[in-house]
């Protein structure tokens, strides 16, 4: 795996996702440092995963504007857009909007999780995660 700190002011590289056997761009937002490290460390158990991180969803609609990643996972209660306005920027965007997008949250109640189907998240993973049900997933949407 290789990793893109997304944190602002770091040295950005084109993502290489859209080429034959490279690796595929996946995006995470994630403001929680600590929530952010655990998702990078399981998602360096796939191989061939180029990760991208931000931990303002402002910056994750950059990268993603930026990158194209193939897949983005994203917390839902952020400070200053909450992931459900970044989903909304996403499926605004033409170039973004055919992109699955994951919820990665703490909003665990069966109304959460309804609510977010229907915004439109590919997938709505509950926090304390499931870290064999986070990487099937991730898997999945990467076409794996």
């Amino acid at each position: 795996m290789t990793q893109r700190d997304g944190k602002e002011g770091a040295d950005q590289e084109a993502a290489a996702a859209g080429t034959a056997g490279a690796a595929q761009a996946v995006l995470v937002v994630e403001d929680n440092p600590a929530n952010l490290k655990l998702m990078s460390s399981a998602l360096g158990r796939l191989p061939g995963i180029e990760l991208l991180t931000a931990q303002r969803p402002a910056h994750g609609l950059e990268l993603a504007r930026e990158h194209r990643p193939a897949l983005v996972l994203m917390d839902i209660n952020m400070p200053g857009m909450s992931g459900y306005e970044l989903l909304e920027r996403l499926r605004e965007d033409e170039a973004l909007k055919a992109i699955p997008v994951l919820a990665v949250t703490a909003n665990a109640m069966p109304q959460d999780v309804e609510r977010g189907r229907q915004a439109g998240f590919a997938d709505y993973i509950t926090k304390p995660i499931n870290l064999a049900a986070l990487l099937d997933s991730v898997s999945h949407w990467l076409g794996r």
